[in-house]
């Protein structure tokens, strides 16, 4: 299979290095690999380069390479190639939340280092207002579902979420005031537009209030609640009421139920009015969902609010789907045979939910195994479900 490789040199001083190599085997910034190795020497490179590979995607491949956490920073400081630029961050970030995990799971403190601080801190003073909707992308760091794929087996999404909000947590302290500058820098009293600039700069406006949030809670409830009560724009007031639904207390509540009032008669927004409650990871959010299933907008026969409500809760929620005493499993389950005889195509996508059980840790898995047991022993069982039920169980 040919693979053209676009590719760069970075040196260390942050500057492009001229691709010159003696067989003439990179020709307009491109390698062309067709066979199983190659080995290709640059002239005219006097110190160490960092490479930066498949730019532009100029091929649909998995890389693996060795590139260290400052070679990486490097890139996202300096490269040329914008999605070359996030992947170099995502990748470090991943790499954190990681050791975090395991510093979790063994009782230690996960720590930021300070290598990503001064590489964001950069990022947010020279070049953050330069793209906004790209930055929006770097702030928003890699979620629990990329570790969980990451980890891959004996997955405990509790200390998946502890690890990755301990990092974010030390990267919105260390980064507060910055945040919050940035955060007031992108307010407008302009009329609303969808255009992609002003979309790009209440993406990152609401980015930004969101790690800061993490940092600092009740500095980031009180721009928060501002921002619900001031936005004139419904990306801008779900923004805020999604950092608001992460932050425990009445501020939160008086939030929710204002929001309900406010659009009780528009059903795709109350939609994710229910998703956000599903989707808080905290040990009530069970409860809560249930509640909600009583509430006068919801009902099992909307596809939409059933998907909004319950579909949110088991593919949004990691941490309470996948409880450790099996309760969220044991409620899907009810959920999806009781909605079978009704909708068996909304059903059965319910239960894709599970599709990543083998991957949890035993007790977990244990559960869940029990939860799709029952479903499966369900009699009558349409053919839709018995059939997601079934390759989850093979």
């Amino acid at each position: 299979m040919v693979i053209p490789v676009a590719l760069g040199l970075i040196g260390d001083d942050g500057r492009e290095i001229a691709l010159a190599t003696a067989d003439g085997a990179v020709r307009d910034g491109v390698l062309v690999l067709d066979g199983a190795e190659k080995t290709v020497t640059f002239t005219g490179v006097a110190r160490r380069p960092t490479p930066s590979l498949l730019r532009g995607f100029s091929a649909p491949v998995v890389l693996d390479l060795d590139l260290s956490d400052e070679d990486l920073l490097l890139l996202f400081a300096h490269d040329s190639d914008a999605f070359n630029q996030w992947q170099s961050a995502q990748t470090v970030a991943t790499r954190i939340i990681l050791r975090a995990v395991a510093d979790v799971r063994e009782g230690r403190a996960p720590q930021a280092p300070e290598s990503l601080v001064k590489a964001l801190a950069t990022f947010l003073d020279t070049r953050a207002q330069q793209d906004p909707a790209f930055a929006a992308q770097v702030l928003a760091l890699p979620g629990e579902a990329d570790i969980a794929r990451e980890i891959g087996s004996d997955i405990d999404p509790d200390a998946v979420h502890a690890a990755r909000k301990a990092i974010r947590h030390a990267l919105g302290q260390a980064l507060g005031d910055k945040l919050a500058a940035l955060h007031s820098a992108l307010a407008s009293d302009a009329p609303y537009s969808p255009d992609a600039a002003q979309a790009g700069r209440r993406a990152l406006r609401n980015a930004a209030l969101d790690l800061l949030t993490a940092g600092d809670p009740a500095r980031g409830e009180k721009l928060a609640r501002a921002q619900f009560e001031a936005a004139n724009n419904m990306t801008d007031r779900i923004g805020a009421l999604a950092t608001l639904s992460h932050v425990p207390g009445d501020a939160r509540e008086a939030a929710f139920a204002d929001f309900a009032a406010r659009y009780a008669d528009d059903p795709l927004v109350l939609d994710k009015w229910f998703s956000l409650q599903a989707a808080i990871p905290e040990a009530a959010t069970l409860a809560r969902v249930k509640g909600l299933l009583a509430h006068p907008a919801f009902s099992l026969s909307n596809p939409n609010r059933t998907r909004a409500l319950v579909g949110s809760f088991a593919m949004a929620n990691a941490t309470q789907f996948a409880r450790a005493d099996g309760e969220g499993f044991a409620f899907l389950a009810d959920i999806i045979i009781g909605l079978d005889k009704a909708n068996p195509q909304l059903a059965s996508r319910l239960a894709t939910a599970f599709r990543t059980w083998k991957t949890l840790e035993p007790g977990r898995r244990a559960h869940a195994e029990a939860a799709l047991k029952r479903i499966a022993a369900t009699a009558p069982l349409s053919p839709d479900v018995s059939d997601i039920v079934g390759r989850s169980l093979a």
